[in-house]
């Protein structure tokens, strides 16, 4: 039984779909979770988006000005605006106000608000953005970090990440005794580049991981390995490759499963078949990112969520909070024994 009251500051005004699509899924998740959200931004936009029915004690606006532009640098972005969205949203998680928060606006602003406010854990350089993805077993998934924090990586990083995914592996998706896998060009140790071979023996030698070695493109959503590493670029594009995939893959699916009078008649058959598979794909399940390594629980969301990816975004952020994610990692010093 999770726990109960959990309150999830939301970043209203981030996204490209803020704030209609953002309150929506936020509604959705008053509703079905049983979670208090905390939708901040401008209040007048806000209020246009919510139903005149709504006079739940579940729904409270935090006034804020403004939101961090895409364009933007991050950095300096959020230092210029110090009342935009998301760093209220994050003083409210600082604050004990919140408990997590969620965001669909610049991701870099993100971070930054979060490594500000919140700070980060203790051994811990870089957070890293951790995204599930689903795989070949049907009742497993594999989460990939970096998936967009960090662009370019340090060998240590890569093992941070390692040891941050085992924990989140272990305590939030279940898994006993997570495998982990880094990504590269071949299974050989000796394979890749010069920080790929250095994180390869680094992450070997580390006792607070089962590290099996390199992990290949194709062996991502094998479901052999529980947590894959790799940087944050090669994990966006392999972030937005796999959903892009899972899109083409449910559009072909709804193109040519009806046509015929077999194929309406296998559908209606069929359905609870296809609501499985949509479950297991569609990247709005999954809602977005938890940013591991900062000392707090902050869920990244894409740019252009809409009320289903929010509402899973929400679904994240409260397991994260039920599971004791970042007592867990305390209590166990996962963080303090990272190798510097």
């Amino acid at each position: 039984m999770g726990s109960t009251g959990v309150r999830i500051a939301i970043d209203a005004m981030g996204g490209d779909n803020a704030p209609s699509e953002i309150v929506a899924g936020a509604l959705r998740a008053v509703e079905e979770l049983g979670v208090k959200v905390l939708l901040v931004g401008s209040p007048e936009d806000i209020e246009r988006t919510l139903p005149s029915s709504i006079k739940s004690e579940q729904v409270e606006i935090v006034p804020a000005e403004g939101a961090i532009a895409m364009d933007e640098e991050p950095l300096s972005g959020i230092r210029r605006k110090p009342k935009a969205s998301i760093n209220v949203a994050m003083s409210l998680v600082k604050k004990g106000q919140a408990d997590a928060v969620v965001s669909a606006g610049h991701s870099g602003a993100a971070m930054a608000a979060a490594l500000l406010r919140l700070g980060r854990l203790p051994g811990i350089d870089r957070p890293a953005i951790g995204a599930v993805f689903p795989t070949m077993v049907a009742s497993k998934q594999v989460l990939v970090l970096d998936v967009g924090a960090n662009v370019d990586c340090r060998p240590k990083f890569l093992e941070q990440f390692a040891v941050l995914g085992s924990a989140y592996s272990q305590y939030v998706l279940g898994v006993a005794e997570p495998k982990v896998g880094l990504l590269n060009i071949g299974e050989e140790e000796c394979k890749g580049n010069d920080v790929a071979i250095r994180a390869h023996q680094m992450i070997s030698k580390n006792t607070q991981v089962t590290f099996i070695g390199n992990a290949e493109g194709r062996d991502v959503l094998s479901g052999n390995f529980d947590v894959i590493v790799c940087d944050g670029f090669v994990g966006n594009v392999l972030l937005k490759f796999a959903e892009a995939v899972g899109d083409i893959m449910l559009q072909i699916i709804r193109e040519e499963l009806p046509q015929g009078l077999r194929g309406q008649l296998g559908c209606s058959i069929l359905k609870p078949n296809l609501k499985r598979i949509k479950q297991r794909v569609d990247s709005a399940e999954h809602g977005g990112g938890l940013l591991l390594g900062v000392n707090g629980i902050c869920v990244i969301g894409h740019g252009s969520s809409q009320a289903p990816s929010i509402f899973g975004a929400i679904r994240l952020a409260k397991e994260a909070v039920d599971n004791q994610v970042l007592q867990r990692i305390h209590s166990n010093n996962l963080s303090e024994k990272s190798v510097l």
